[in-house]
């Protein structure tokens, strides 16, 4: 069991409660389709407009960039599309669904939450890593949300797991287990790791 919560007798084999269960599962449908996150994100990558007071930067061609680079961040190739496919990828494993076949951007986002949404109950008794897929996403859905609403995001500060990894933290990070070594960190003690600008 990884849900904070006691489990109900009527939730007995499972990871996680149905409350963690349908929150996970809102925020997966806060990022699909048309209308959501990271559409309305997609729809905010003009040059010269979004989430900066800076000046337009530009580049040798002469197009301007977007001001705010964490738009492209999420948006692009590596970014939100990349995370929700590994998940699938890793479900995959568990027989959680079969990995997408391609296509552009908002199809691959859009048919992996589908896959991730659909599976999600039976995930909720055979994957392990559960609460990281939970919290992962939902540092997702802050992040856009945060961009979307025009507030700032959170500064995020890369510190250093005693093993060596170096993972990147927020002053609301939930916790995280660490990929070097598998070593599990709340919220304390995520926030007490070295920086890594301070590590010998």
């Amino acid at each position: 069991m990884i849900c904070p919560r006691q489990l109900l007798d009527h939730e007995t084999g499972r990871y996680i409660c149905l409350p963690c269960e349908h929150r996970i599962g809102q925020d997966l449908r806060k990022l699909a389709g048309p209308a959501g996150f990271y559409a309305q994100l997609c729809l905010r990558i003009q040059p010269g407009r979004g989430g900066g007071d800076g000046p337009v930067v530009t580049r040798s061609s002469g197009h301007p960039m977007p001001r705010n680079e964490q738009i492209l961040s999420l948006t692009a190739h590596g970014g939100l599309v990349s995370t929700l496919e590994t998940w699938v990828e890793d479900w995959a494993s568990y027989g959680l669904g079969v990995h997408g076949t391609g296509g552009r951007l908002q199809h691959r986002v859009d048919t992996a939450i589908e896959t991730l949404r659909l599976n999600l109950t039976r995930a909720a008794s055979r994957h392990p890593a559960l609460d990281e897929f939970g919290r992962e996403i939902a540092q997702i859905v802050r992040q856009a949300e945060a961009i979307i609403s025009g507030e700032r995001a959170p500064r995020r500060i890369p510190v250093t797991c005693p093993c060596g990894t170096v993972k990147a933290v927020t002053l609301d990070t939930d916790g995280f287990t660490c990929r070097g070594c598998g070593t599990e960190y709340g919220h304390s003690e995520a926030l007490k790791l070295t920086p890594v600008r301070n590590a010998v």
